[in-house]
């Protein structure tokens, strides 16, 4: 099988959904002409046009909240938030009403968008363009919130977040982008809430998403005479086969391992 990195997969997941669905489209600041700023939608301009691979204004509040509207009228919006720092430039439309919207018209309103963002430090990014609190969105009813470890997961999960009804934060990890691994060329969707279970073992469970994937499979590796099994939550959960627990992720405290570990 050939391999591609974490985000050419989740370019191919954006160019067939696309392709196959005119509801789709995205928008973001730099998503147009200049790709993103991690290449993830390089080319998409030249191949869908400005009307469907829109560069907008560093406005975080004012193209989300209209990707809200658009969905809200049967859209598939993609909206692309350079850094999770720039949430909280529009948390007001991501919680009060990207989440909310379905509950406030009695289970009847839809609100089938994707949010993409990313988190992580590790590249020089500095302090506002850095943080890791993706957990907060797990504490808002409504969101479903994705974090994807490898380009297999990346392409399979977004292809689920791009069909779901539900509003969806897809969560990548800066030191993911250029990681490569086994994608199909085919396209192919992966269940929310069920973990991979990346190495068996019968003794300890480690936790973990995002890079701490990696990390965990080779501390795995060193310690394989203990049985040690690595489980990955693609979407933060799930439930786990041995007695003992290790839980692991880029975040501060109260984060996406410490709440995993509370469930």
């Amino acid at each position: 099988m050939r391999e591609i990195t974490y985000a050419q997969a989740i370019n191919e997941a954006l160019m067939y959904n696309l392709e196959k669905d005119p509801t789709v489209f995205l928008m973001g600041e730099d998503i147009g002409k200049y790709g993103g700023i991690f290449q993830v939608t390089a080319g998409l301009l030249d191949k869908f046009g400005p009307e469907r691979v829109i560069d907008t204004p560093i406005s975080e509040a004012a193209f989300t909240g209209a990707a809200v509207g658009a969905a809200m009228t049967g859209m598939r919006p993609i909206v692309e938030i350079m850094f999770i720092d720039f949430t909280t430039a529009c948390m007001d439309m991501i919680v009060n009403q990207m989440a909310k919207i379905h509950y406030m018209f009695g289970g009847r309103g839809k609100v089938p968008m994707v949010l993409r963002t990313n988190i992580g430090a590790g590249r020089g990014a500095a302090a506002q363009h850095s943080q890791s609190f993706h957990a907060f969105f797990m504490h808002i009813p409504g969101l479903i919130v994705v974090a994807p470890s490898s380009p297999y997961d990346a392409k399979g999960l977004m292809n689920t977040a791009i069909r779901d009804d539900n509003p969806v934060v897809f969560v990548e990890h800066k030191k993911l982008y250029a990681v490569k691994g086994e994608v199909p060329e085919e396209p192919y969707t992966l269940p929310f809430g069920k973990a991979a279970i990346k190495r068996e073992g019968k003794d300890i469970t480690l936790v973990a998403t995002h890079e701490m994937v990696n990390r965990s499979l080779r501390v795995a590796e060193e310690v394989a005479r203990e049985g040690i099994e690595v489980r990955n939550r693609g979407n933060i959960r799930s439930g786990c086969r041995t007695g003992d627990r290790i839980f692991g992720g880029p975040d501060p405290a109260g984060g996406v391992a410490g709440h995993a570990g509370s469930l």
